[in-house]
C-alpha cells in the first residue's frame, strides 16, 4: 500500500514498473487472487462502462425517473456527425461518452463507478474516445483503468472522493484527475509526467462545489462529467508536452482536501445550496417531491 503518489511515482522509478504493473500485483496480493482472476475483475468494469456508453447513444438514449435528464448523449452524437464542432470532434466524442454514462446512472441503469456514480462518466468519457481515436487495444483500456486505480486510491486515502466531504472537486475533480494521469502513462508518459497531469487536472476543479438540484445526480452533475472528460485530456496533452504543475502532486491533493472541510454544508451534496438553491431549482425540488419538500 502507498500513502502518497510520490511514492508510487518512486517505486515504479526504483523497480522499472510501470504504475498499471504496480497496481495489479497490489490487487493479487491483497485479495490472494491470480493474475488472470484480477484482469478478469477489471474486464467486468471494462465491459460495464462500455455497455452504459451504447446505452446511453443509441436510439433516443435514456431518460431519468424524473424526466428532467437524458437524450443529450444522442443529440451530441448527432451534432458532432453533422457539424464541425467547435471544441473539435474528438473533443465532443468524450463528452458524449460522459454524458451518456451519467445518464445511464441517472435513469437507474447499470454503471460503474469511478470513482463514484455522479463521477462515472468522466473516465469512460476519456477512456472510449482515446480507443477510437487512438487505436487503444483492449489491453491498454485494462492498463489505463490500474493505473487511474492506483491513484485514485490514493486521493481516497487522503483527501476524499465523495461530494458530501468534499463537494464535487472530489468526485469529478479526482476523476479527471486519474483519467488524466491514466492517459499520460499509456501513451508513454513518465511517471512523474502522470504525476504532473494529475496535478494540474485536480488543480483546474479545486473549489469545485457538489450541488445536486432536488438532491439528484443529474443537474448539474451530468454536464459536470462533460467537463472532467475535457480537463483530463487537455492536461495530458500539457503534461506529455513538458509543463509541469508549480505545486507537488500530493500537496495538491492536501489542499482539495481542506477546501473540502471548509465548504459550507450548503455545496456539500446537501441539495440546499448553489444550483440547488436557485428559484428555478427549488421549483424542480417540489414539481419532484411535492409543495412541501
Amino acid at each position: 500500500m502507498f500513502d502518497t503518489i510520490q511514492e508510487i511515482i518512486d517505486y515504479s522509478n526504483t523497480h522499472q514498473k510501470p504504475l498499471h504493473e504496480i497496481m495489479i500485483e497490489q490487487e493479487m496480493q491483497l485479495r490472494n487472487m491470480s493474475y488472470d482472476e484480477v484482469m478478469a475483475m477489471m474486464q467486468h468494469n471494462l465491459d460495464v462502462m462500455r455497455d452504459a456508453v451504447i446505452k446511453g447513444t443509441t436510439g433516443d438514449g435514456v431518460k431519468s425517473v424524473t424526466g428532467y435528464t437524458g437524450g443529450d448523449a444522442v443529440k451530441l452524437k448527432q451534432y458532432n456527425t453533422e457539424h464541425k464542432a467547435l471544441s473539435g470532434s474528438d473533443m465532443i466524442e468524450a463528452v458524449t461518452g460522459a454524458i451518456a454514462t451519467n445518464e445511464v446512472n441517472a435513469a437507474m441503469g447499470v454503471i460503474c463507478a469511478t470513482p463514484t456514480a455522479g463521477s462515472s462518466g468522466t473516465i469512460p468519457g476519456v477512456l472510449f474516445k482515446l480507443e477510437k481515436t487512438h487505436d487503444l487495444t483492449n489491453e491498454q483500456m485494462l492498463h489505463f483503468l490500474f493505473t487511474a486505480s492506483i491513484l485514485g486510491m490514493v486521493i481516497a486515502n487522503n483527501a476524499s472522493v465523495s461530494g458530501a466531504m468534499g463537494g464535487c472537486q472530489a468526485e469529478v475533480g479526482s476523476a479527471s484527475a486519474i483519467a488524466s494521469a491514466a492517459a499520460v502513462s499509456t501513451f508513454g508518459g513518465t511517471p512523474e509526467q502522470a504525476g504532473h497531469a494529475l496535478a494540474i487536472s485536480l488543480s483546474n476543479l479545486l473549489g469545485l462545489v457538489c450541488d445536486p438540484v432536488a438532491g439528484l445526480v443529474e443537474i448539474p452533475c451530468i454536464n459536470r462529467n462533460a467537463i472532467g472528460s475535457g480537463n483530463a485530456l487537455i492536461c495530458a496533452d500539457l503534461a506529455l508536452a513538458g509543463v509541469e504543475s508549480k505545486i507537488p502532486v500530493d500537496e495538491v491533493i492536501m489542499a482539495m482536501d481542506k477546501i473540502g472541510r471548509n465548504l459550507p454544508r450548503e455545496l456539500r451534496e446537501t441539495g440546499l445550496g448553489g444550483l440547488a438553491g436557485t428559484p428555478t431549482g427549488e421549483e424542480i425540488k417540489r414539481k419532484i417531491f411535492g409543495p412541501k419538500a
